[in-house]
């Protein structure tokens, strides 16, 4: 059930009236109302807003095993810290295109008080990211729409891999607040690209992010994270399956490919990590 703290966070998406919980769901003054799940998320997508792709339900499963095996575990403790050094323990964080929350759970561990909402349009993305940590919440949204979200009510934004919304981000962020964003850099799987066909990271991500960001924030830092893992068969399928290029390899295919590959491989994990600031008037 969602908590009082959530629904001083949240708005109705077709109306700027707030929420209610009523009866297995949240209804604003307009008699708007959205169904909350028996998996704990609550629907806030109507008709036209249905995102046009989500994560598919194997999708989700990959990453689920993908990360729980630890592989991106020093992405997670870097994103755990600078959350604690960003944000008060009593935080706010919204987690944009939140997946099943995995990320969102770490920080909210290194913020003992805290309220997450994960944004996601994937409904077995939300079954997961509901239930990833005490203090999370999940609600179907397209991130790339106005949110349903009360201006200046967040202390932390979280973006990790996934679409950026620059307006909204800047939007529901405090004037004290941050916004965390995580992208692959060119060395990124690099072993994988040419043996199974991993789609290589656009040379120009960074060029798009200023773009995504510069109007609404100023970049206050970069921190890169790069290290050596070492991948099974196994792994290196539950990763291509949680990526983009599952759309473009069938199964038959995959197996093939990986099991041409000596393993277990190391592959290397490269990340920027970066911290925004919200532009304030005059900046």
């Amino acid at each position: 059930m969602p908590s009082d703290r959530l629904l001083s966070v949240l708005t109705c998406p077709q109306c700027p009236a707030g929420l209610e919980h009523t009866r297995g769901a949240l209804r604003c003054a307009n008699r708007h109302t959205f169904d909350i799940a028996r998996h704990g998320y609550v629907s806030l997508l109507t008709g036209h807003r249905r995102a046009p792709s989500a994560d598919s339900p194997d999708m989700v499963r990959c990453r689920a095993s993908f990360l729980g095996a630890g592989h991106y575990d020093p992405l997670a403790r870097t994103l755990a810290r600078l959350a604690g050094e960003l944000a008060p323990p009593d935080a706010t964080v919204l987690d944009a295109g939140t997946g099943s929350g995995h990320y969102l759970a770490a920080v909210l561990d290194a913020l003992p008080a805290a309220l997450g909402l994960g944004l996601d349009s994937s409904v077995p993305a939300l079954r997961a990211a509901a239930r990833a940590h005490a203090r999370a919440e999940a609600a179907g949204w397209d991130v790339w729409q106005p949110w349903p979200v009360r201006t200046g009510c967040a202390d932390l934004v979280l973006n990790v891999f996934a679409p950026r919304n620059g307006p909204e981000f800047a939007r529901v962020l405090g004037p004290d607040g941050a916004l965390l964003v995580v992208t692959p850099t060119a060395r990124h799987l690099r072993e994988l690209h040419d043996p199974v066909g991993l789609l290589a990271v656009d040379p120009r991500k960074e060029e798009r992010l200023r773009r995504a960001l510069d109007a609404c924030f100023r970049l206050d830092r970069t921190e890169p994270l790069e290290y050596a893992m070492r991948l099974t068969a196994e792994d290196i399928t539950r990763l291509v399956g949680m990526s983009p290029t599952a759309h473009h390899l069938t199964a038959a295919e995959l197996r093939d490919r990986t099991g041409r590959l000596g393993t277990p491989l190391p592959v290397t994990a490269s990340f920027a990590v970066s911290v925004h600031r919200p532009l304030r008037p005059g900046q």
